[in-house]
């Protein structure tokens, strides 16, 4: 029998109780022993579930009973959680969660601490929810060069502007209705400003890159800025607005991150990723491009990739799992020097005088006719050749919106 703990009873927390519940059949096959979960911790009581039998409110109970062979995380947040995931490492536990702001903090110390343990740190359900990208990168993909990581990673946001671009809403409108369908929470700013896929890409990226992308290095716009013209022009374009992660290696040893909205044309493998559903986009040098997909997030489909992690922890007990993810840092080149495509709104300004500052570009006028501002593309160029041309149009640029073919 292998003992499990389980930190947090939230929505998470109870899915991977459930998971192992109703699977445990087929759970206990593939770990090759039975899953026992001999704990739950949780400061709150839930009267009338049967988890109440197995309810603990002291941490120290989980971190010193030598029966407990597995801890699983899923409490959220850096602290207790860090705190907890470390004493349980140096315990001689191993440990899995879903919690991204931890890996995407702590992850190397967190993984060092485990192989000088000979035990493990696994965090599957960190990056896509239900989407197996983890072991892809960290397994299946370890014979190709990777050089390319772009995902839609936050199922709210993409949720947001699906609505935007099929319906015509305003922000204000998509953000209230997802809320209501708990999409959102009641303070959005992790998902609406970015933050939440930028820890998602910054864990992805180590593990694809093999080095620690800090994730506060990451540039990072969210999508609070993104209009219903915006969409319009995105549709006359025959395109559409996603808010990508992603990440590029740049020769050989020139990478760059970002996290921002961009226009997609049917082209590319995440155009049609819709509503509440996460792609992710993988190009390496043999294998050429792969696309992930599926639900991002959710009680099941997250408590699934963890109770993964459970049963390959239970496989490997006494055995560490090599991870392609070392602490030195990935060093990032400068924004400034990326190049791409940028989708420009301006008014009071003409034709000509666009084409005068960036050379013929792409033109799209505006819907409706009576209007003094219209859209173009440009060519591509560096972001800083860029910034040195629009400063031409100051005081007369709506917005701007990075082009991915």
């Amino acid at each position: 029998m292998i003992n499990i703990a389980v930190l947090g009873y939230g929505t998470v927390g109870s899915g991977v109780v459930e998971v192992i519940n109703t699977n445990h059949v087929s759970i206990n096959k593939r770990a090759g022993d039975e899953i026992n979960i001999k704990y739950v911790l949780d400061l709150r009581d839930f009267p009338g579930d049967p988890v109440q039998e197995i309810l603990v409110h002291d941490y120290e109970i989980i971190v010193n009973d030598p029966e407990v062979d597995i801890v699983v995380e899923v409490m959220g947040g850096i602290e207790p959680a860090y705190t907890f995931v470390k004493r349980a490492l140096e315990a001689g536990k191993s440990v899995c969660t879903s919690n991204k702001a931890l890996v995407a903090k702590h992850g190397p110390e967190l993984m060092e601490i485990a192989e000088k343990q000979n035990i493990n740190f696994l965090f599957e359900a960190s990056c896509g929810g239900g989407i197996p990208i983890i072991r892809a990168l960290n397994c299946s993909l370890t014979a190709d060069e990777i050089d390319e990581v772009t995902g839609i990673l936050n199922g709210t946001t993409n949720y947001m502007l699906y609505k935007m671009s099929t319906e015509g809403s305003a922000f204000d409108t998509v953000l209230k209705e997802a809320q209501g369908m708990g999409y959102a929470e009641a303070d959005p700013t992790a998902d609406v400003e970015g933050y939440d896929a930028c820890r998602k890409i910054a864990i992805l990226s180590s593990l694809a890159y093999g080095s620690f992308l800090n994730y506060e290095d990451i540039y990072t716009e969210g999508i609070t800025k993104i209009t219903p013209e915006d969409m319009a022009y995105a549709k006359e374009l025959g395109m559409t607005i996603k808010l990508l992660a992603t990440s590029r290696k740049i020769g050989e040893d020139s990478f760059y991150a970002m996290v921002a909205p961009f226009m997609i044309g049917p082209g590319n493998p995440l155009y049609s990723v819709n509503d509440v559903f996460n792609g992710i986009f993988v190009h390496g040098n043999v294998l050429g491009d792969a696309m992930f997909y599926g639900s991002g997030a959710g009680k099941l489909p997250t408590a699934s990739a963890v109770v993964a992690d459970v049963v390959d922890e239970a496989k490997h007990l006494h055995r560490n799992i090599m991870t392609n993810w070392t602490s030195h840092p990935l060093k990032l080149m400068d924004l400034d020097e990326v190049k791409g495509r940028y989708f420009v709104r301006v008014k009071d300004t003409t034709v000509e005088k666009v084409d005068e500052i960036f050379g013929k570009v792409q033109m799209i006028v505006h819907l409706e006719d009576s209007s003094d501002e219209f859209g173009f593309v440009t060519c591509e160029m560096a972001q800083k050749e860029y910034k040195e041309k629009i400063q031409n149009l100051e005081g007369k640029v709506l917005s701007m919106i990075r082009v991915k073919d």
